[in-house]
């Protein structure tokens, strides 16, 4: 399993599998699926998990 990033910009849909290439302009999020693991998590995966919320968030102040 790959993460999963779907916008929308300039009409069409984009996906991205990602985050960083995401573009810093689009017109809307669809989907946001990061793949997390299967527990139990290291400490490691822990942080990276709880880092998604954020960058969910970071997005959707993109939006035009």
């Amino acid at each position: 399993m790959a993460h999963e990033f779907v916008i929308i910009r300039n009409g069409q849909l984009e996906t991205y599998t990602e985050y960083d290439s995401i573009p810093q302009d689009f017109d809307h999020v669809i989907k946001f699926k990061p793949e997390t693991p299967k527990g139990p998590h290291t400490n490691e995966q822990h942080a990276e998990i709880e880092q998604w919320n954020v960058k969910l968030k970071e997005l959707m102040e993109r939006e035009i």
